[in-house]
């Protein structure tokens, strides 16, 4: 369960971000379908929702679930904050492009309908709804018996934006800023290397383990942030350039922005206790780590110089971690990383 090196990486633990890369390729590449009279979508790639222009102002429309957290949630038999999980990977996306969560629909499959199960999940979507300001509008359960073992949460958002509200990244050019939002943790990423990890050295979710304020399990279910009312906030006063959601793949996410830009993160956030106990257990070297995890920076804002400063101070904890320069790709001078690959 590790590289030659002895190092775990999320390719070994089940999970190739460039083959998933190359197999998302193939899928986009059949999908030539496009509507060409009333409303239609604009294509807009790299952006982390889709947009629909329907006249007078946009519609947002992204799918996104919890994977692999739900095994730890099940191991110990804790559901309350996996909708949570849920709602917040889909509305942290929306926000993206400056639009706002209006509407949720989550789709759970089961191979059992239990409902104490379905009754703690949903406590979870009710309270990502409330911090997202967003309405949980229906929804779908599918008893799938012969299809799954396990419990799969996911949902859909759709958002609104005026169109001249849009921030589609275009804007992003040298000499921006960028500033870092914390994370609570893994949020709902790279969960197949952190249980791999744990299973490797027969680490049980119940062992507290030094650098912990609790066990380890506890920690692993801290719900994703939801950054939606704070970054609408600072969207409506300042001048945002580009917004990137740190999810799967880390800081590869950076490499959605437009051609003609270099992402260099010169001052990371500091990483959250859970991610140097993983990385230390596991063996798991830098560049590994900052493209499987967000290692604290959970989100990122980019706005000109001028008002970045300012912007720092609407949110706690965020500072500015680096800068847009002219070339391509993402680096981290200070820990020798770069990556050219989304």
């Amino acid at each position: 369960m590790a590289s030659e090196t002895g190092h775990m990486t999320y390719a070994d633990a089940g999970v190739d971000i460039d083959e998933k890369s190359k197999a998302i390729g193939a899928l986009v590449s059949k999908l030539k379908f496009r509507r060409t009279e009333g409303a239609r979508s604009l294509d807009l790639p790299g952006q982390f929702t889709g947009i629909i222009d329907i006249g007078s102002s946009l519609l947002t429309l992204c799918t996104d679930g919890v994977g692999t957290k739900l095994l730890i949630a099940k191991q110990l038999e804790k559901w309350d904050t996996i909708g949570i999980d849920c709602v917040s990977m889909n509305t942290n996306d929306t926000i993206c492009v400056g639009a706002e969560p209006i509407a949720f629909v989550d789709y759970m499959a089961v191979d059992v309908p239990d409902p104490e199960t379905l009754s703690q999940i949903a406590i979870g979507l009710n309270k990502g709804c409330e911090l997202s300001n967003c309405d949980l509008i229906g929804g779908e359960v599918a008893v799938l018996p012969e299809l799954v073992r396990e419990v799969d949460v996911s949902g859909s958002c759709l958002g609104m934006v005026e169109k001249d509200k849009l921030i589609d990244g275009s804007k992003v050019a040298p000499g921006d800023l960028i500033i870092g939002l914390p994370s609570t943790g893994l949020h709902s990423n790279g969960y197949t290397l952190a249980r791999k990890i744990l299973e490797k050295l027969e680490i049980s979710l119940d062992e507290k383990i030094a650098g912990l304020n609790e066990p380890i399990g506890n920690v692993l279910l801290t719900p994703t942030e939801v950054y939606v009312r704070d970054v609408l906030k600072i969207v409506r006063k300042y001048d945002v350039h580009g917004m990137v959601n740190i999810t799967g793949g880390g800081l590869r996410n950076f490499l959605r922005l437009k051609k003609g830009i270099s992402t260099v993160i010169t001052d990371p956030l500091p990483p959250n206790a859970i991610f140097n106990v993983l990385n230390k257990l596991g063996n798991v070297e830098p560049l590994e780590a900052y493209q499987t995890f967000n290692m604290g920076m959970g989100f990122s804002i980019i706005v000109p110089e001028n008002c970045a400063a300012e912007v720092v101070k609407e949110f706690p904890g965020a500072k500015i971690v680096g800068e847009i320069r002219d070339g391509f790709g993402v680096s981290v001078p200070s820990l020798d990383l770069k990556y050219e690959k989304y």
